[in-house]
């Protein structure tokens, strides 16, 4: 879908659809839309007048002009009450407004952008606009062979704007948010493919394929012979049931100084988990395709930060594997000696997210990060505690927790902090190792967290915990039900503030 922003009279540009918005108790149109109506000879504003349209939220109302502008439909969107308008709601709107359209089978559309109402900078308003249209008409449909041609689709959304003054920053606004929404769609269709589909192989494919399309970026991939010389006995002993090869993907983008440490990001990469010897219930779990949403997330925020030009170092570390039971597969009880030479204590096999984050926690030191933030979907408890919609945070830094929960409130993809209390650590302490990997029910999410913090090092380190809005099972107005991509805005926005706490925008590092 291609995103234009174009100067030009509302009423003289030629299109499917023209997308007018309005607040709710409004009693008259805005200023920029009072010449568009006089040329319809008050179709607008009659509509609004009668009550028939109130601007509410979400609300629309489809106008045919009868020839009286080159354009035959009118979409009126409602914003809700001006007062509360912010960028969530705004993506929402969008993002609704966007499928009304592709159910009328419209192939392309203009949006008037009449910045003065909305209570909104005009940048943010664009991208909310462009992020609310993009995201919201995602679907996923590569293994869908019968009647494709029914798949409705839209080709293109216009931004138009009467003011020549404002284009060039629009353009920059929509061209930021288009690219960062690329990247999410991108997770989101990793995550939506079968576990057949997306191997570790294959997941290792499609970051060869960021590295060779995407400047300044490069990639590594270490097989298991590799890992077994490293010592990641804790990730080949998670793969250890399954005939597909494990992969560990180092994906570097570089887009700062030589010499400038980076940021590393360790996302878990479980492209299948049926829980192993400690298997999982059958019911539902063909949704464990989806253990690898944290892998995805990585893959799209570098694949972002590197369309962005961003002028930092950045490096994601994707430990890989499938987690099934076997003749040769791990098993309760096993005693694991990681790559960091602490020894782990097996209880149970489907607490396999924290294993192989381990190694690849411990491996981040090679690097010497300025920071380390791992996601995953890691802990049925995290759901339990905050539900499908928050992501579980927890670390031992709290300038990088800040920064995270900034950049939360910014993409709306919220976090929660739960405390990193040591004196759980208490319940990890295994008899005959260093750890055990599971604590038992109790303060599950809190655990496993503290786990994963043995094997960061001396590291500002922040650990988001997505197992519960990776995968919807109620749709958002532009998220659907199933993958999400969670974590892809999040993680750019933060690298962005990372880029504007530490001056890394300055002189020949200037953000693009």
């Amino acid at each position: 879908m291609d995103f234009i922003v174009k100067k030009g009279k509302f009423s003289d540009f030629a299109t499917e659809a023209l997308v007018v918005m309005h607040c709710e108790g409004e009693k008259r149109l805005a200023p920029g839309l009072l010449q568009l109506d006089k040329i319809l000879r008050g179709l607008l504003s009659s509509v609004i007048k009668t009550g028939d349209f109130e601007g509410k939220l979400n609300q629309f109302s489809v106008i045919y002009t009868h020839g009286l502008i080159p354009t035959p439909r009118i979409i009126l969107a409602g914003l809700g009450k001006k007062a509360e308008l912010d960028r969530e709601k705004l993506r929402g709107t969008f993002a609704k407004t966007a499928q009304q359209i592709r159910g009328l089978n419209i192939k392309r559309f203009a949006v008037v952008m009449d910045w003065a109402l909305l209570p909104l900078p005009m940048e943010a308003a664009a991208e909310a606009a462009v992020e609310g249209i993009y995201l919201g008409l995602y679907q996923y449909t590569s293994f869908k062979t019968l009647e494709r041609e029914k798949i409705k689709e839209i080709e293109e959304c216009v931004l138009l704007d009467e003011n020549v003054e404002n284009i060039a920053a629009a353009k920059g606004a929509v061209k930021k948010a288009a690219t960062i929404c690329h990247a999410v769609c991108f997770a989101r269709d990793l995550v939506s493919a079968p576990g057949n589909e997306m191997t570790p192989s294959d997941l290792a494919r499609e970051a060869e394929t960021i590295a060779n399309t995407t400047r300044k970026t490069h990639v590594k991939i270490i097989d298991a012979p590799g890992m077994k010389e490293l010592g990641m006995n804790a990730l080949l002993s998670v793969a250890s049931g399954s005939c597909q090869p494990p992969k560990f993907i180092i994906l570097e983008y570089r887009g700062g100084r030589k010499g400038q440490r980076p940021v590393a990001l360790v996302g878990k990469g479980l492209t299948f988990d049926s829980g192993g010897i400690s298997i999982k219930p059958s019911e539902s779990m063909e949704k464990m395709k989806t253990d690898m949403a944290g892998a995805a997330a990585v893959m799209g925020a570098i694949m972002a930060a590197a369309d962005l030009h961003l002028p930092l170092n950045v490096v994601g570390l994707i430990p890989a594997t499938e987690n099934l039971p076997g003749g040769k597969a791990y098993k309760p009880g096993d005693v694991l000696s990681s790559l960091s030479g602490q020894t782990i204590e097996v209880t149970n096999t489907d607490a396999e997210g924290r294993l192989i984050l381990a190694d690849a926690l411990t491996y981040a030191d090679r690097f010497k990060p300025a920071a380390i933030v791992d996601i995953a979907t890691l802990t049925g408890a995290c759901v339990v505690a905050l539900g499908e919609n928050l992501i579980g945070l927890l670390g031992n830094d709290e300038n990088l927790k800040g920064a995270l929960k900034a950049a939360a409130e910014r993409t709306s993809e919220m976090v929660w902090e739960l405390p990193l209390w040591e004196e759980y650590g208490e319940l990890i302490k295994s008899e005959i190792a260093d750890f055990k990997n599971t604590s038992g029910r109790n303060a599950g999410t809190i655990t496993a967290a503290i786990f994963l913090s043995k094997f960061v090092g001396a590291y500002a380190w922040a650990h988001l915990d997505i197992a519960g809005p990776a995968w919807l099972t109620k749709e958002k107005p532009y998220i659907p039900r199933g993958a999400s991509g969670v974590g892809v805005r999040l993680l750019v926005n933060f690298l962005q503030g990372w880029v504007q706490d530490h001056g890394l925008g300055k002189g020949k590092n200037k953000v693009k």
